[in-house]
């Protein structure tokens, strides 16, 4: 009960009916006319109608005797409201009563005059003929005469029947049917002349912005280009366009939908079907505010903690900030590494404040995704963290020329999952950084800026030579080869005194490491020429026994056809 309010006299029942028929019963909702007292009356069958009092305390009742009630509806439209008990809660008493209901007002041959009401010591029903449609106790009508509740809805219920039945009949159908083909035809007209009305405002907006002519600029500074305006606009139109056809699609559908009576539930609803997910969102993201305020201040402090660490970094990498055994070149991928912790430690304070991030749905999709990543990115995970380790390791730089396994190149990039090298045939070589990590890397530029590397090649000479005139003819080859240094000297090691000859070793100190292979041709063919000078035979690589004749190339051979000419000295 709300509140108990007893007709104590026949004027006060008097003014009760005409409180009540004033207002109506429809939709049980606060009957008030004029400035009528507020009443609150409860019936038997949770017919519930509640009066806007002064206190604001009766609104609070009012709500939850409407969340404990259920609608008593005829095609699709409300009656009243019924309470239930917790042997037949409301749900499944409104339900009953609408199945007996639509029964009676499905059956032509029970008149809407027939509907009767039956008074006996403890209810008040509602009958058509034998079938009960509902029962009002004594104890649902909070000490008000039952007999007169009864009244009033049943005369409800007349009403209802007779427009469920009238809607029903062949000639209103058919009437609603030629409304619908006309609010059709209209709804096509509507969306026929909009789609012709964006071609021509497409078409003459192309025509304005192709000439080019159309520019947003001060002076000589261009800001916005014609095509981008042009963009600009289509985009507009479509946006505009779009709005319109379904403002058109649903007012037709609003329309039709509620021509029939079938329909007419879903056309008081189809307005509620867009609104109310706006509706949901809305408010959910009112109610979020404080929290996304604090991941919006978050937000700003993570960006501008990262941006004082990269301008330290960069100083770092500039030299002008520097920091005992730091070397420079950390700087860069340091300042990655320390980015990735501080989002890292932002998203992990943030994330409680993330709306949605209690519910489950988002709690398994965030476990979903983490197995997804840790299962498919396992070898992902390696190449980065070797990328890192090689950073540190300083194992080489771009523009180095390395050796990694059989790959010989010259590093071109280095990111954090491969390396790419360009290889001595011109090839570009994608090497993983785990491979790379699990190898030996030959560096041939590290030392070759500062020191030089050592370029060395073998050659095999017979016993019956002098060692010392082979070491001098290898040095005067060193010293022809253009590119090997003078300082340090060239030096030539005694490598191996084997069955037949002696294995001599030149070395020779060289700066410029992409030259590499320049350098040993022209040192190769030095010591040809050298050697063939001196009349001394190269024995590599075997030795069987003395020819007959040297195995020499006189000088005059030298430049045989196709041989370009000697040279002039």
């Amino acid at each position: 009960m709300i509140d108990q309010v007893c007709a104590r006299s026949l004027v006060e029942e008097q003014r009760l009916e005409e409180i009540l028929a004033g207002g109506g019963l429809i939709r049980g909702h606060a009957i008030r006319k004029g400035q009528a007292d507020a009443i609150h009356v409860r019936h038997a069958n949770g017919l519930a109608y509640s009066g806007i009092g002064a206190a604001a305390s009766h609104r609070g009742v009012v709500a939850a005797e409407q969340q404990t009630s259920a609608a008593v509806e005829l095609d699709g439209r409300e009656l009243f409201r019924v309470s239930g008990t917790a042997i037949m809660p409301a749900e499944k008493r409104a339900a009953a009563i609408n199945k007996r209901l639509l029964a009676v007002a499905s059956n032509p041959a029970i008149a809407p005059e027939s509907l009767q009401i039956v008074d006996e010591p403890d209810l008040t029903r509602i009958v058509a003929g034998d079938t009960t449609i509902i029962a009002l106790a004594d104890l649902d009508t909070g000490g008000l005469p039952g007999h007169r509740i009864a009244e009033l809805g049943l005369r409800q219920m007349v009403e209802r029947i007779e427009e469920y039945r009238e809607v029903r009949t062949p000639r209103v159908l058919l009437e609603r049917t030629a409304h619908a083909i006309a609010a059709t035809l209209v709804a096509g007209a509507l969306l026929y002349g909009l789609f012709r009305l964006r071609r021509w405002l497409i078409n003459r907006a192309r025509r304005r912005f192709a000439s080019g002519d159309t520019e947003l600029k001060i002076q000589s500074v261009k800001l916005i280009q014609a095509r981008q305006l042009w963009l600009a606009t289509r985009t507009l139109l479509n946006a505009a366009t779009t709005l319109a056809v379904l403002v058109v699609a649903y007012l037709h559908l609003s329309t039709v939908l509620g021509l029939y009576p079938w329909t007419r539930k879903l056309a008081d609803q189809l307005f509620m079907l867009f609104l109310h997910p706006l509706q949901m969102m809305g408010a959910a993201v009112l109610e979020s505010v404080p929290d996304l305020t604090f991941v919006l201040v978050l937000v700003l402090v993570t960006r501008y903690l990262l941006k004082a660490l990269s301008l330290m970094f960069q100083g770092v990498e500039t030299g002008a900030v520097s920091f005992e055994g730091f070397d420079p070149e950390w700087a860069r991928p340091t300042y990655k590494i320390v980015r990735i912790l501080v989002i890292a430690f932002a998203v992990v304070v943030a994330y409680p404040y993330i709306p949605g991030s209690e519910s489950q749905a988002f709690k398994g999709v965030t476990l979903f995704l983490g197995v997804i990543f840790s299962l498919g990115s396992s070898s992902v995970i390696s190449n980065v963290i070797a990328g890192y380790t090689m950073t540190y390791r300083r194992a080489f730089r771009v523009g180095d020329r390395v050796q990694i396994g059989d790959i010989t190149g010259f590093v071109i990039d280095t990111s954090l999952l491969v390396t790419r090298l360009r290889s001595m045939k011109n090839e570009e070589v994608v090497v993983p950084n785990s491979e790379i990590l699990n190898s030996a890397v030959i560096n041939y530029s590290a030392l070759a800026r500062a020191e030089g590397v050592i370029l060395h090649t073998t050659v095999g000479i017979g016993y019956e030579t002098p060692w010392r005139q082979v070491e001098s003819m290898l040095l005067i080859a060193a010293g022809r080869t253009p590119g090997l240094e003078t300082e340090p000297k060239p030096y030539v090691l005694q490598k191996a005194l084997g069955d037949f000859c002696v294995t001599y070793e030149i070395n020779g100190y060289c700066r410029d490491a992409q030259a590499l292979g320049r350098v040993y041709t022209d040192m190769h063919r030095n010591i040809l020429d050298v050697f063939n000078e001196y009349g001394v035979q190269i024995m590599t690589p075997a030795y069987e026994g003395d020819p007959a004749t040297p195995k020499l190339v006189p000088r005059e051979q030298w430049f045989l056809a196709p041989a370009p000419a000697e040279p002039e000295k």
